[in-house]
């Protein structure tokens, strides 16, 4: 049988995280927008005080512990409001803390993951370089073993919380054999921390869109990363790596889905408003055409992330789903920003509306986690029987609950 009834869990989240969006941050979040400004505190006091940060973490571990689902309802609610706030789902709770819940040693989870949980630091994700996005194994960061530490070298690009974030899985070369080779199997994780040694950060200020949130860089000049700071085992980053994408792609795809609703709201509210050649633009038929667009994509997409949802809370591989939620929903979020800037005409081209932010915070979900080319090409891979998922040392733990949504087959 197939169930899409939300648990009342899952309905209280999506309700509270709703209600905090539009009474604390709606208000605010032009103003942070032009200013270009990241309010730590209100954001991430707000996110801290709902739980958010440690959503899908174990109670064990200081989180909230509910399931993927309400991870997946959170993220759209958040980016409803404003892409910015879903970010900081993906790289603290998707990328960094379910990568430390899976693979993190006790010690780890106790020094690094309860803290994160509980929103008292906050985490993030270094993989993108300078001259490495979609190929991961084009990262030049070097990690030399010198007696019980690491020393890291390199410096990561386009890092979401990159310059507020306290700690960091850092992604590097370990064995300079198979890095000359490139064989990902030389790559490791290590988890870093802001007062490290030689850690430096600094934020990207030409960036085009996310303004109401921090972007940056970091440089490692002669880290020095304890030895129990080995994220999994020695030659896993890679799969580390592309592990957290799952969890990432996830927030992102349900966040987009977020973004088109905000686009249909938005777009519905001003043609039921805006009048011209003596009627309302909803009457008009092309305008029917782009409203009509933007609520089928919204639906579609999200069903295809909570169908992904449901497979990571049965424990089930899914990367796959995955890969074609966070595709489906990112490229028609852009489709839909676009046409809802259309409905608002000029109007729609000021900043006196919020379909302008939402077109310029749209398109780097595109690019981001996987540009569309990259799952393009996974999806047609994955029919064309060229690719095929191998089972992981380490799996995402599943959800033990009775009432979750979902199919329940």
């Amino acid at each position: 049988m197939i169930d899409f009834t939300l648990s009342h869990e899952q309905r209280l989240l999506e309700q509270t995280v709703r209600e905090w969006g539009a009474k604390e941050v709606a208000p605010k979040i032009r103003e942070l927008d032009n200013e270009h400004r990241f309010d730590q505190e209100l954001i991430l006091g707000g996110m801290k005080r709902l739980g958010l940060l440690g959503i899908s973490v174990p109670q064990e571990y200081g989180g909230a512990g509910m399931d993927y689902v309400c991870l997946g309802l959170a993220s759209e609610e958040l980016e409803y409001v404003d892409t910015s706030l879903r970010v900081i789902m993906s790289v603290h709770a998707g990328l960094n803390c379910l990568s430390l819940l899976t693979w993190g040693t006790e010690d780890q989870k106790q020094r690094y993951l309860v803290p994160q949980a509980q929103g008292d630091k906050l985490a993030t994700y270094g993989l993108t370089e300078p001259a490495a996005g979609s190929d991961a194994r084009g990262i030049q960061t070097t990690a030399v073993k010198r007696g019980d530490r690491w020393v890291l070298n390199g410096e990561k690009m386009w890092i979401s919380l990159g310059d507020v974030a306290d700690n960091f899985l850092v992604f590097a070369w370990s064995d300079a054999e198979k890095k000359r080779r490139r064989d990902p199997s030389g790559i490791s994780c290590f988890i870093v921390e802001r007062s490290f040694k030689g850690f430096s950060s600094g934020t990207l200020k030409e960036k085009w869109g996310i303004l109401a949130g921090n972007t940056g860089f970091f440089t490692l000049a002669d880290v020095e990363v304890p030895g129990e700071n080995l994220l999994g085992r020695d030659g896993e980053g890679f799969k580390i790596a592309m592990f957290a994408l799952d969890q990432g792609r996830y927030t992102v795809a349900a966040g987009a889905t977020g973004l088109i609703r905000a686009c249909r709201d938005a777009s519905t509210k001003y043609a039921l408003e805006r009048e011209t050649f003596g009627q309302k633009i909803a009457e008009h038929q092309l305008v029917k055409e782009m409203i009509a667009r933007m609520e089928a994509d919204y639906q579609i997409s999200r069903m295809l992330w909570l169908k992904s949802g449901w497979l990571k809370n049965e424990a089930q591989r899914n990367t796959r789903e995955t890969s074609l939620a966070k595709w489906y929903a990112t490229v028609a979020s852009e489709l839909a920003a676009s046409n809802a800037v259309q409905v608002h005409g000029a109007n729609g081209y000021s900043n006196e509306y919020p379909v302008g932010r939402f077109y310029r915070n749209c398109k780097g979900a595109v690019i981001y986690e996987g540009t569309r080319e990259i799952h393009t090409l996974m999806q047609a891979d994955y029919v064309l029987g060229f690719r095929q998922d191998k089972a992981l040392r380490c799996e995402l733990p599943g959800y033990a609950s009775q009432d979750i949504a979902g199919a329940k087959a």
